[in-house]
């Protein structure tokens, strides 16, 4: 044998003497695939906390803070698996509940399924799709808005009429209340003119916005629940557990149980910084782990990361009074949290996040 047939055989012995014992067998554990419960029905496999190692001692602690602070349910899900679930008051399995803004990223979700079915580009104006008029701007000012900035929430449009005490025109996206504040791409406001996307994949696919929704998302991935009118607003409505499906899809990045629901590259272009303004935001995703961030209905940056106390690499959907989807990639989590307000109305971010995280981490740690 000459000295590389040696060398290679040398190699190739350390490293079988490396993955296995003394009588042959593997000594690494097998990674546990990722678990998709059945669509069409109630079923879902589970595991114990005692499993991985978590901190029982303090579930306890967690379920009263939660039930302390409002909370209608609470969902953690590990590689797919349910680990916890708990119900408060007379909130049940079943009871439907809205998703507020946190169903911004079923919008942000759809609209990149209809550019992979290539109805849309999400580089295009918006009024390639929808007709000019559809703000109270100029025609050039309004044609330099594209579908990406409004999913980025940098359309450039006055952000006023959200931060308005008025409940009837808070969510206002008629012309008159779309107004021109700064070119599109030069600011970032959070602000419910995102709405406009579900009006651009409707005219593109030539169905009603919750009938595509239904029959590219939802149905696909076995959640149940319906879009209902508020103000001039659309609002999710589901169970705990449907919202939970659908963090599982963000936690696959766009696959179901081997099936791409959403192409993984848009997905994954969804969950990181969209923009140089708000670092902490992407395509209607809230990010974490970033230098900065900024508040909704705040001009203002802020240093430091979005929730100090959860994973880096954790991005989320957040909805008024605290509507919660959290999914960790590096732990392969996903927490849903519904209920009122932890303390007192907000838009979508709270200081209720960080303390959450707090909780949750004396469990998983």
């Amino acid at each position: 044998m000459n000295i590389k047939n040696l060398l290679l055989a040398t190699l190739s012995f350390l490293a079988f003497s490396c993955s296995n014992d003394e009588n042959g067998n593997s000594n690494s554990t097998p990674e546990e695939a990722l678990y998709f419960p059945p669509i069409g029905s109630d079923d879902w496999a589970t595991k114990t906390p005692e499993s991985l190692g978590w901190n029982t001692n303090n579930i306890q602690q967690l379920y009263d803070y939660l039930e302390l602070k409002n909370s209608k349910s609470f969902i953690v899900l590990h590689n797919g698996k349910i680990v916890l679930e708990k119900y408060f008051g007379t909130h049940t399995a079943t009871t439907p509940w809205y998703w507020a803004s946190a169903g911004k990223t079923l919008t942000s979700t759809v609209t990149g399924i209809a550019e992979q079915e290539e109805l849309i580009n999400i580089n295009n104006k918006v009024s390639t799709y929808i007709g000019t008029g559809w703000t109270s701007e100029t025609i050039a000012k309004e044609n330099l808005i594209t579908c990406k900035h409004l999913l980025t929430m940098t359309s450039g449009l006055d952000d006023a009429y959200n931060n308005s005490t008025d409940e009837t025109i808070n969510d206002c996206v008629s012309p008159g209340c779309l107004v021109y504040k700064a070119d599109a791409g030069t600011r970032w406001a959070y602000d419910n003119v995102y709405v406009k996307l579900q009006d651009v994949v409707a005219q593109a696919s030539g169905q009603s916005w919750s009938n595509y929704f239904n029959t590219k998302l939802r149905d696909k991935i076995g959640m149940t629940g319906t879009w209902l009118q508020q103000y001039s607003n659309s609002i999710f409505w589901s169970n705990t557990r449907s919202m939970a499906r659908f963090g599982l899809l963000a936690l696959a990045n766009g696959k179901w149980d081997g099936t791409t629901i959403i192409n993984s590259n848009y997905f994954n272009t969804t969950t990181h910084t969209s923009q140089n303004i708000n670092l902490a935001y992407g395509y209607l995703w809230w990010i974490n782990g970033e230098s900065s961030y900024h508040m909704p209905q705040t001009q203002v940056t802020f240093n430091g990361s979005l929730i100090p106390n959860a994973p880096a690499d954790m991005f989320c959907a957040l909805g008024k009074n605290d509507q919660k989807i959290y999914v960790v990639p590096s732990k392969k989590l996903v927490i849903i949290r519904m209920g009122d307000a932890a303390d007192s109305s907000n838009f979508a971010m709270s200081g209720f996040d960080n303390e959450l995280w707090g909780k949750i981490n004396l469990v998983i740690n």
